[in-house]
């Protein structure tokens, strides 16, 4: 990696941190791209010679949430005891960054920010429950409607646990997390076998 990479990559890092610092104390909506170029110590310039507005900075923050849920390495094949993997990951993630979690659903937390941390969720959860799905099985449900309601169940445990001072383990949230969806996707996805 050359020199120039690393400090493409320190600038990237530092804008994108100074995003979710500012969205721990102010809506997304009101924070200027100066207030992100006096936080992360760069100038204006440099602002945009990496991004084109803060809504692209915006969906790069997102986007390092969807490396997490979708870690190579990291198994995250579902099955009929997990068929939502991808909480787990991110449970686990959250854990060790949690001015991320406070920052994406927190204070700071707008329509903006929570539509597109559910569409990367939700794009996670369905190729996941797609992959549970046999050939030519009939669905009671949109597998696109299962993903959601996923999510939304995902979400909400999210919630719960800031609301509850992070209580609870990752592995906690987890085993949570799995009775409240495993069931339901168990029925629409396999009626005929214990999940």
């Amino acid at each position: 990696m050359t020199r120039e990479d690393r400090r493409v990559r320190r600038t990237r890092a530092a804008l994108t941190q100074a995003l979710l610092v500012l969205m721990t104390t102010k809506s997304y909506e009101a924070i200027t791209v100066q207030d992100l170029i006096d936080r992360a110590d760069v100038g204006r310039s440099t602002f945009y010679a990496h991004f084109a507005d803060k809504d692209e900075l915006l969906d790069e923050s997102v986007e390092v949430l969807r490396a997490m849920v979708e870690e190579p390495g990291v198994p995250h094949r579902p099955t009929r005891g997990q068929p939502l993997p991808f909480a787990t990951i991110f449970f686990h993630h959250v854990s060790d960054q949690r001015g991320l979690l406070s920052a994406l659903l927190g204070h700071g937390a707008s329509g903006t920010v929570t539509v597109r941390l559910e569409r990367v969720l939700q794009e996670t959860a369905e190729a996941q429950l797609r992959a549970l799905i046999k050939p030519g099985q009939a669905q009671a449900v949109p597998l696109e409607l299962l993903a959601r309601a996923a999510v939304a169940s995902c979400l909400a445990c999210l919630r719960w646990w800031i609301d509850t001072g992070f209580n609870n383990t990752p592995d906690e949230l987890d085993t949570m997390f799995r009775e409240l969806t495993t069931p339901v996707v168990g029925r629409v996805l396999d009626p005929h076998h214990d999940w």
